[in-house]
């Protein structure tokens, strides 16, 4: 350290006097400074950001909890090293200016794509359990540990010890056991989300003693029993998400403006829920999403459905609902989403259906026991993005539509629609996905000319003819990029498969049951997203091309009824996702591939075939 050299003489008057005096002070004073400024930079609390020194306590709970980590790919907590956790450089930690860490927010990182299937499949994940010191954690605020896929085990009963915490979230996991009932001691708690995880059991009781709970999810674990009545003690709560679990038993009747009157979104989906809606449910001002779809309940829509005066989505499908659609239901003014498929409603529709709904964009009557004869004009004359019908009654010619630019997935399929498909298609500009599956169609496959935007096409179970290749063929050069998903079988195609460019995103290519002969090309290969390929019941000749090893994506192949020749090539064992395959009714020989799954799939997949041998049909001479 360095200190200020100051001369001293003898001085004879008062002037000097003070000016000694308080040079002295200025000697003290930096001294003091400097020493203070040295003693900061040993603990790690200098350096140009005056950031808190991290407590012990709350480094060590953090050590713990990165020590029952025993695999980390994403290197979030390769970060946290050295002794001070508030200093900014541990990832997701973040602390008061006391140095006690008031946050804990780890999320695996998302692909560059944002692609969701992309996300789950990375290799991004962390491998290990929850440590119990992260309760001691006092003065945490937020905890949120989502996404990493294989964080087993419980949650920790020290964590209602978290007196403080007022967001809990461990989505995406795999954490399992029951809900701790402890968790009903967080009494700041405002949000809570436990959803992707194996969580089993009862929800606990516990949970409705959170007065100051705003949301609430546990969707996609195995909860069971019913929604506990203490939940009418959450005045606050303003997002329920109960969905994909197999909770039972009645909706309650507490769930509507008396208790709980601030609900923007019920989601009670996906469950085995019974009885009759009650009428409770209406009285929610606020509430803007209700879905009760794939659950058992039964009896009427109430006419109360309109006091929803906010609602803009409403999903009732695949329950056991009957009656009529109430006229109220057309009052629903913001309502842009209306699924009320897979039920038991009957005619005749509204009338007041045709002025009411102003803002609709999507309406789902499929499968119920409606018998319309037409679409209605209602719907063909409104702006509207999903039009589905299926299973409706109805006939004719296809519909045309007042706009069609604006349609992104229309379903008229299980109808008797006969005719062509030209006129459907005119100026669908946008047009994403379309389904006219199990009709009487007629039209040769040259008059159709897809949109560019199309991503999945089934048209199965028609009487389509023409060809999949050529210069007018679906599956032609110019074919979309966007197609993903495309099912012609049953119908009476004929020509080859045709040649397949790079670039296609082709998920699933079903042609079975048509009259499709030739070899299949080598350039199958190039369809490299391909999960499932069935071209069985045609006339398929030819060798199996080795190449068709490299679709590695694949899950389900079926090749059967055909006329195929030669060996199941050995380079089908690079194929390690496969778990449905059928070989049977060909001209094939050889050994069957002797490894996984080939050598496990039933006999009955290889079987009438010339002399196929080997695991799991009989063993092989020397000669074959």
């Amino acid at each position: 350290m360095k200190m200020p050299v100051v001369v001293l003489r003898w001085v004879s008057n008062s002037n000097q006097i003070m000016l000694v005096l308080s040079l002295i002070l200025y000697c003290m004073l930096s001294i003091v400074l400097v020493s203070s400024s040295e003693a900061q930079t040993e603990t790690g609390g200098g350096g140009g950001g005056g950031s808190p020194v991290c407590a012990e306590a709350d480094r060590a709970s953090l050590v713990s909890f990165k020590g029952r980590i025993i695999k980390d790919t994403t290197g979030i907590l390769s970060s946290w090293i050295g002794r001070d956790c508030c200093g900014g450089g541990w990832e997701g930690v973040e602390c008061n200016p006391a140095g006690r860490v008031t946050v804990l927010q780890l999320q695996r990182p998302a692909t560059a794509t944002g692609d969701a299937a992309a996300d789950r499949d990375s290799g991004l994940y962390m491998k290990g359990t929850l440590s119990p010191s992260l309760g001691n954690l006092n003065f945490l605020e937020v905890m949120v540990i989502s996404g990493f896929k294989q964080i087993t085990g419980p949650i920790p009963e020290s964590f209602s010890n978290l007196a403080h915490l007022t967001q809990l979230a461990l989505e995406d996991n795999s954490l399992g056991g029951n809900i701790p009932p402890g968790l009903g001691h967080l009494s700041s708690l405002q949000s809570l989300s436990l959803s992707g995880n194996r969580f089993r059991g009862q929800i606990p009781p516990t949970l409705g003693h959170l007065t100051n709970l705003v949301q609430i999810n546990l969707k996609s674990n195995f909860l069971t029993g019913p929604i506990p009545p203490t939940f009418q003690n959450c005045h606050a709560l303003q997002y329920l998400d109960l969905s994909f679990n197999m909770l039972s038993g009645l909706i309650p009747d507490f769930i509507g403006g008396r208790y709980l009157p601030n609900l923007t979104l019920i989601d009670l989906s996906n469950n085995q829920f019974s009885g009759q809606m009650p009428i409770s449910l209406f009285s929610l001002p606020k509430l803007l999403d209700l879905s009760l779809n794939h659950n058992q309940l039964t009896g009427i829509i109430p006419v109360q459905v309109e006091g929803l005066k906010s609602l803009t989505s409403l999903s009732l499908s695949s329950n056991r609902l009957t009656g009529h659609i109430p006229i109220s239901i057309s009052r629903l003014h913001n309502l842009w989403y209306l699924n009320l498929s897979a039920n038991g409603l009957s005619d005749p529709l509204p009338s007041t259906l045709a002025t009411g709904i102003p803002s609709l964009l999507s309406i789902d009557l499929s499968y119920n026991k409606l018998s319309l004869g037409k679409v209605p004009d209602w719907i063909r004359s409104r702006q509207l993005r999903d039009v589905h019908l299926a299973g409706c009654q109805l006939s004719g010619t296809l519909p045309s539509f007042a706009k069609p630019d604006s349609f992104n997935s229309i379903d008229l399929s299980h109808n008797h629609f006969t005719g062509g498909i030209s006129n459907l298609l005119t100026n669908m500009s946008s047009l994403q996905n379309l389904n006219l599956s199990n009709n009487q169609l007629k039209a040769d496959l040259s008059e159709i000319k897809l949109p560019d935007t199309l991503s999945s096409l089934d048209v199965h179970a028609n009487q389509l003819t023409g060809s999949l290749s050529g210069s007018t063929g679906i599956l032609n050069d110019r074919a979309s990029s966007f197609l993903e998903f495309v099912d012609v079988s049953n119908n009476q195609i004929s020509g080859g498969i045709p040649e397949f460019r790079e670039g296609l995103r082709l998920k699933v290519l079903d042609v079975g049951s048509n009259k499709i002969a030739g070899p299949i090309p080598n350039s199958v290969s190039n369809l490299a997203q391909l999960e499932r390929f069935d071209i069985s019941r045609n006339q398929i000749t030819g060798t199996i091309p080795t190449s068709l090893g490299l679709l590695v994506k694949l899950q389900w192949l079926d090749v059967s009824i055909n006329g195929l020749t030669g060996k199941i090539p050995n380079s089908l064992l690079g194929i390690e996702r496969l778990k449905h395959a059928s070989f049977r009714a060909n001209r094939l020989c050889g050994e069957i591939p002797q490894g996984r799954p080939f050598n496990i799939f039933p006999a009955a997949a290889y079987l009438h075939n010339l002399c196929l041998c080997g695991k799991p049909m009989p063993p092989c001479r020397q000669s074959q």
